[in-house]
């Protein structure tokens, strides 16, 4: 029965009276009542709603009991009838008693079918038996609304629960045109009563209206958007879960939380976002970014175990819902509201939520997403994996997020038990992780999950420096423990790492093994040790993997990113263990068209697949990687190149003890590295390109770097590499080199020789240049000089003699060169004596038969010998005095060695002097009074004295009564070889002064007094203080170090102080000996001004004075013996000079000075003196 048809005449009917009457045939029971409603419901099925309405309007009926039914039971009848009638029709039971009561309202009005009526017609007031029957109406109204018919509260609950079906294109309304134009038409007549809440309701949440009908929804959408605009109502203000009846007056912000509670709720319970929120982030997109998120994302301390909350902002994260900025800003804040709240320490956690437990827990689910594949979800899972993190390591609140650099200490305290825990289980799931995810698929067809893993780490800075902090000892001294699950696992985590930092956070080295601040690859890579067969086999292992890994995790990349994920270090460690450990690996490369053949055949993600192979061996998968053309490709890029250098420092910190090669097959390999492999590399990729010279000029820098690597092997292994590395071995791939420039150079004369020549001597030259900054050297700088000389020193005595000797043509003639040998010895080797002015025996010796054995290329090899060894007594007394001090142990050899060199004969005369100049410096020491005096120079007979003295330092009576046989006062080269002995005495004092705990020259200082009771009348003695003015005695200021001659006025006056007063008054009546004082002190003054003191020093004897006791004492004597001496000793002109020189530095003595010159002037004549 349709609706219009329900509304037609009653006029045609009984009414509902007759037809309760004709079934009443006695007055009803109580019990009766339900039975008679039930059968009233029967009839009135047939009958209309207009009808049943008009008719409970009539008069009271006549039947009392009849009646009371009715006011009982009237209501409920005409309820029940319309719930039937709605359902039969599919459309809400509110929506047809609305229509039933406007229809009512309209025919009681008269208003129905005159829509064209005046509007004064209209505004007519009503009749009596209108308003009668209006009554009745209000009174059938009251009796629905009720019974909830008309609530306007069930009105929306009924619509909701309708809502499926209004919403899909099942309902009766989207199959029936009938159907639709009349709900659509009652709701635009409920357009100009409802409230603005209901059309909102109705504007948000339209029924389903097929395609072709959906002019007539846009028309009722306009209708009630202009009725909110006329009542200033905005449909955006709207919640997503609204309650009407609770909604008027309700803020936005507070609707806007209500909705966030109600969708958190409903996903807490279906897992699933609902689908209004969803709708919501879609149609209603201002709401949702304005309203909606902001009332989600409000800061807060996150919880330890994620809530349904925080995994419904990730839900919506993983959905694209969220803004990334947005969502970053809300993480910042939650991250300031944590620290807040540890700064108050009110952070508290349950015994439950034990943080190790719970990131043990996440990290696990995390391995089982990884090897799941579960994508969509490990997001979610990081974010929260980072929260437990950020508690475990909470770091400072000052702390900088872009920390430029993080310090690695090699040797470091013991780590927190709870750190050291938290870093060991990330690396253990990331190393599962590594292996399931390898499972399913090889490393570039991986999503990336492990890059993720690691950006996480990264945002903690405090967990950063601890996680390289113990990888840093996992390389260094467990790597050879790890499985290869580990060293697969660790090898991939070391890429993602170098991978992620590589703009960002730099690592410095504590102690400084590197230099400055490097890439964590670098700074990794230098705990890989290869020194020894266990380091090797490790290093080789996680280098394979990592390299294997990098080819295949950027084989799908463009080329340079695929250089982003092979590590550089990594790869040059395999360039220098691979031919080491694999014979075959040195053997003719194999050419390109057969790697570019191999590699059509099997693409690079087999690599990998060797790599992690259970059957696969190191050596198999190095060989497999070493033949691959995109393995070799990688050494035309300048930072994947192993230098010779590098090779070198590599190899030269090797341990042959404990050496992977035997002796036999190191030497083997050596000579394959230098001879074949580096000699003939282009030099654009590292090598020599074929040059000889530049082979040679290699090897030799890289012996005297291994100083600087040593530094660097003491300070992370705390060993002393001095003996046991392969240093030997690269002297004799020098030596092999050497002599294979020697046996060519026998067809190209001396010319190719006097290259080398110059190269060695320009080679040290240049090393030690660099190092050398000033006259004044400090400690470090002299330390640095002395290691290169050291090491030059133990190269040069394994190189052929005769490079050391130059020998040119002359006017015709072949003829001995020395220039550059003495530059060398005077510039360089004089510097580091230890001690001071004496050259080390074997570079001694080294230097003689070199000499003997160039003199034998010139056509008269004594003359030559002769003539070069005057040059040198003269300019280089160093190594005269040198030679002196070794000749008793030299002199057998060099004997020998010429008489085979000049077939038996003898010494040339030089030579000789020197065996003559012994016998009589031991005879004299013996007290054997000889006239034969030799025909020497004063140097060479004072070195031999000196060294006779050595000889008799117990004889201390007896070596004193010699040197009176002298006799300085009768002869005067008697006087200079006095003086050349004092200064070598000298000498050997400061050396005690400087280290007196050694007792070097114990007896030395008597020595001094008994030369100086002897020259103390001349003034010859004094010339040795004084650097400007040596005179005769020049030469003495290359015999010993610049450092002691600096320190000669030390000398002077710690030892003159130390004499008697008689031998002090004879000295101050020496000539010049003022001036020389004065001069000493003042240098003296300056050496403390300066901070020129030795911390030797720190222990004196007992019969040593301290420095500034030296100093006091020698100013009280300066003083006393200006006020003493005679006037007319010095000029004024003179005095002035001295004057002005003490001025700045000490007024005192300048002042007594000026009285001294005061009184020697009285009047102002002119002193032309």
């Amino acid at each position: 029965m349709s609706v219009n048809a329900s509304c037609g005449s009653v006029s045609q009917e009984r009414t509902l009276s007759s037809l309760i009457a004709s079934r009443q045939a006695k007055r009803p029971k109580l019990d009766d009542v339900w039975r008679l409603q039930k059968a009233s419901i029967q009839l009135l099925e047939q009958q209309n709603l207009c009808g049943v309405l008009r008719e409970v309007e009539v008069e009271e009926p006549r039947n009392c009991g009849l009646s009371s039914i009715l006011s009982s039971n009237g209501g409920s009848l005409l309820g029940c009838e319309l719930i039937h009638q709605a359902t039969l029709l599919s459309i809400p039971i509110v929506m047809l008693s609305v229509k039933m009561v406007l229809e009512r309202l309209m025919e009681i009005t008269g208003t129905e079918g005159e829509e064209e009526a005046d509007e004064d017609k209209r505004r007519e007031l009503l009749t009596c038996s209108q308003r009668a029957q209006l009554c009745v109406l209000l009174e059938s109204s009251k009796d629905l609304l009720s019974q909830g018919i008309l609530c306007p509260k069930l009105l929306w609950q009924e619509y909701t629960r309708d809502q499926i079906s209004f919403g899909s294109g099942n309902g009766c309304h989207a199959t029936s045109k009938k159907s639709l134009v009349f709900l659509l038409k009652f709701l635009s007549d409920l357009v100009p009563f409802e409230p603005p809440q209901y059309l909102k309701v109705h504007v948000l949440h339209p029924p389903y209206i097929p395609v072709r009908h959906r002019t007539l929804l846009m028309e009722y959408s306009s209708l009630a958007k202009t009725r909110l605009a006329d009542l200033k109502e905005s449909v955006e203000d709207m919640g997503l879960y609204e309650d009407i009846a609770a909604a008027r007056g309700v803020p936005v912000q507070c609707q806007a939380a209500r909705d966030v509670d109600k969708a958190v709720s409903l996903f807490e319970s279906t897992g699933r976002i609902s689908t209004t929120v969803i709708e919501a982030s879609i149609f209603r997109r201002p709401y949702f970014l304005t309203r909606f998120l902001p009332a989600l994302l409000i800061p807060r301390v996150l919880p330890l175990k994620a809530d349904a909350q925080m995994r419904f902002i990730e839900a919506l994260k993983n959905a694209d819902k969220i803004p990334a900025a947005q969502y970053s800003s809300y993480l910042e804040s939650c991250q300031t509201q944590r620290k807040r709240q540890h700064d108050r320490s009110v952070m508290h956690f349950d015994a439950s939520d034990d943080p190790l437990e719970v990131l043990n827990v996440q990290l696990q689910e995390f391995t089982q997403l990884v090897a799941d594949g579960e994508n969509g979800e490990m997001a979610a899972q990081l974010s929260r994996i980072s929260h437990t993190l950020s508690i475990l390591f909470p770091g400072c609140p000052d702390e900088i997020a872009e920390q430029a650099v993080i310090k690695l200490h090699i040797d470091p305290p013991v780590a927190h038990e709870l750190y050291a825990k938290v870093i060991n289980i990330i690396l253990r799931n990331f190393c599962q992780c590594v292996l399931d995810a390898s499972q399913a698929n090889p490393p570039n067809k991986q999503s990336p999950w492990a890059s993720r893993f690691i950006s996480v780490l990264l945002g903690n800075k405090h967990l950063l420096a601890s996680l390289i902090q113990r990888l840093w000892d996992l390389f260094h001294k467990q790597l050879s423990s790890l499985s290869t699950a580990q060293i697969l696992g660790l090898a991939v985590f070391l890429v993602h790492l170098h991978t992620s930092m590589s703009h960002t956070s730099l690592i410095q080295l504590v102690p400084p093994i590197l230099t400055g601040p490097v890439p964590v690859e670098e700074a990794l890579s230098a705990a890989l040790d290869c020194t020894t067969k266990t380091h090797m086999l490790s290093c080789v292992r996680l280098c394979v993997a990592a390299v294997c890994y990098g080819f295949c995790r950027g084989d799908l990349l463009p080329k340079h990113q695929q250089q982003d994920y092979i590590l550089s270090n990594l790869y040059k460690k395999l360039l220098y263990l691979i031919p080491r450990l694999l014979p075959e690996a040195r053997m003719t490369p194999i050419t390109a068209e057969v790697r570019e053949a191999e590699d059509q055949e099997e693409n690079l993600s087999d690599l990998w697949i060797s790599a992690k192979g259970a059957n696969s061996s190191w050596k198999k998968t190095a060989w497999y990687l070493w033949r691959r053309n995109a393995f070799q490709q990688l050494q035309h890029i300048p930072k994947y190149q192993l230098s010779f250098s590098e090779w070198l420092v590599n190899e030269l910190r090797v341990q042959r003890v404990e050496d992977d090669l035997s002796d036999s097959e190191r030497q083997e390999y050596q000579r394959w590295a230098c001879m074949e492999h580096y000699r003939y590399w282009p030099e654009e990729l590292g090598g020599c390109g074929g040059d000889m010279r530049s082979t040679f000029s290699h090897l030799l820098s890289g012996i005297m770097d291994q100083q600087f690597s040593d530094k660097s092997l003491r300070k992370l292994d705390r060993i002393e590499p001095v003996s046991g590395t392969c240093l030997p071995d690269i002297l004799s791939r020098l030596q092999e080199l050497v002599y294979e420039m020697e046996v060519t150079n026998l067809y190209g004369g001396w010319r190719e020789r006097a290259d080398v020549f110059d190269f060695l001597f320009k080679f040290v030259s240049q090393r030690c240049s660099s190092t050398v900054s000033s006259i004044s050297l400090n400690l470090g700088t002299q330390l640095s000089l002395q290691q290169i000389i050291g090491t030059w020193n133990r190269v040069l005595v394994t190189l052929p003699a005769v490079l050391f000797l130059k020998v040119k043509v002359k006017e015709g003639k072949m003829t001995l060169d020395c220039d550059k040998l003495i530059e060398h010895v005077n510039q360089h080797q004089r510097k580091v004596c230890s001690p001071a002015g004496l050259l080390p025996r074997h570079v001694t010796a080294h230097f003689l038969r070199g000499l003997l054995f160039a003199s034998v290329y010139c056509e008269c090899p004594r003359i030559e010998i002769n003539k070069a060894w005057s040059q040198i007594s003269l300019l280089c007394p160093l190594l005269l005095k040198s030679t002196v001090h070794w000749w008793g142990c030299l002199s057998p050899g060099l004997t020998s060695l010429w008489h085979s060199l000049c077939n038996g004969e003898p010494l040339p005369e030089e030579l000789q002097i020197l065996t003559d100049c012994q016998h009589w410096a031991q005879s004299l020491g013996n007290g054997m009074s000889s006239r034969l005096f030799p025909q020497a120079s004063a140097l060479l007979l004072g070195s031999s004295l000196h060294c006779a003295w050595q000889v008799h330092a117990g004889d201390k009576q007896g070596f004193s009564e010699a040197l009176n046989m002298l006799q300085p006062e009768t002869d005067l080269q008697h006087q200079q070889v006095l003086v050349f002995l004092l200064f070598l005495c000298v000498n050997d004092y400061l050396s005690t002064l400087l280290c007196p705990q050694e007792k070097i020259y114990p007896n030395i200082k008597d020595l001094c007094t008994d030369l100086l009771s002897l020259l103390v009348d001349s003034a010859d003695w004094l010339l040795i203080f004084k650097p400007s003015e040596h005179g005769v005695y020049q030469s003495v200021t290359k015999v010993t170090s610049d450092e002691f001659t600096r320190l000669m006025p030390w000398a002077f006056y710690s030892l003159l102080l130390q004499q008697s007063a008689e031998l002090l008054s004879r000295a101050a009546r020496c000539p010049g000996f003022l001036p020389t004082a004065i001069t000493a002190y003042i240098h003296l003054l300056q050496l403390f001004l300066e901070g020129d003191t030795t911390p030797a020093i720190e222990f004196p004897d007992e019969h040593q004075q301290q420095p500034s006791q030296i100093l006091r004492c020698a100013k009280q004597f300066l003083l006393r013996w200006i006020s003493q001496i005679s006037p007319a000793a010095l000029s004024s002109c003179h005095l002035r000079q001295l004057e002005s020189q003490c001025a700045d530095l000490d007024p005192e003595v300048a002042a007594a000075l000026s009285v001294h010159l005061h009184l020697q002037n009285p009047s102002p004549v002119m002193d032309f003196l």
